[in-house]
């Protein structure tokens, strides 16, 4: 999908040498209150995405994790669900996710409510998180024998948001499309797609448009693809640019102003158990979820781009 029909090589298309990732400058790391975030305005309804891509790499769980953070550090009341089996939100969000600890997995195949297994994340006031566990792998083909598995995440979230005010909801998926998606897919009004700027960016995406088809024509009819975000972005080479210029191009109305760079700072976030907003608050990478997530808020003031729950 991706430069389709193009003649010429990617060494035609993009020559020069390869040139290395960004490395930001050294600095002591600030605190996270050193930094003012902007109050964001509450949508009209409860906002439910679903963070996916079938391709792996592309930085779907970093996005999912900032953005729930910076939206929760702009005064929102956020959940957010780790629906991979890897934990890697969870751990992102300082939350504890061993074996045992109890979140999706019993959601899914106990029926428990989502209530009972959230934990509030360290991270930024107001933020949720129901932990994944290792345990999650096994779901898949435990499902296949439940009665509505398609929908078991549905309706433990519908009971949530019926007990709980909750101004966004974000899924993280694996980079898959199996039962563990579906489930999210069904459960959320919107889709955020994270993209990053290289090459075969949109491979992939087709698959998992195809797969949105058959869910709304199923299964939700109310899922739209609302967002696109552009990740890894260097603006030191040719090749982010072609790349960010083709998927604006597919995507015109739902790819984002802000894009997030190559940082290191995000990469090392995790490792500590953060988010790059409290990692490194005055980092390009979070003042790039910042914009994204100022720019997320006021789409939700309006109709357009704007998945509710029902």
């Amino acid at each position: 999908m991706a430069f389709e029909g193009d003649p010429r090589s990617r060494v035609e298309l993009f020559d020069g040498p390869e040139i290395p990732p960004l490395e930001e400058p050294e600095a002591a790391r600030p605190a996270a209150g050193n930094v003012s975030h902007e109050t964001l305005p509450r949508p009209r309804r409860t906002r439910v995405l679903v963070v996916a891509n079938q391709k792996g790499g592309v930085g779907k769980t970093t996005t999912a994790v900032n953005l729930a953070a910076a939206l929760a550090l702009g005064g929102l009341r956020v959940l957010l669900v780790d629906v991979d089996p890897q934990g890697n939100a969870s751990t992102a969000l300082g939350v504890d996710h061993r074996e045992g600890i109890r979140g999706t997995y019993e959601v899914l195949l106990d029926g428990d409510a989502i209530a009972w297994h959230i934990v509030v994340s360290p991270e930024a006031p107001g933020l949720m998180v129901l932990p994944a566990t290792i345990d999650l792998a096994a779901a898949e083909l435990a499902l296949v024998s439940v009665a509505g598995r398609e929908r078991r995440l549905a309706d433990a979230l519908r009971l949530y948001l019926d007990e709980r005010e909750t101004d966004y909801v974000l899924l993280d998926c694996p980079p898959s499309l199996g039962l563990l998606t579906l489930n999210a897919l069904v459960a959320a009004t919107e889709i955020l797609i994270p993209i990053q700027c290289e090459y075969y960016a949109l491979e992939g995406v087709s698959q998992l448009m195809r797969t949105i088809e058959l869910v709304t024509g199923d299964l939700n009819d109310a899922l739209e693809l609302s967002t696109v975000i552009l990740t890894m972005y260097d603006a030191r080479t040719r090749l982010s640019a072609q790349v960010a210029q083709e998927v604006r191009r597919h995507f015109p109305a739902q790819t984002l102003e802000a894009v997030v760079p190559r940082s290191v700072r995000i990469a090392e976030a995790p490792s500590y158990g953060q988010t790059v907003m409290t990692y490194h608050s005055q980092s390009s990478g979070a003042q790039a979820y910042r914009q994204l997530a100022g720019e997320i808020a006021r789409r939700g003031l309006t109709d357009n781009h704007l998945g509710s729950h029902p």
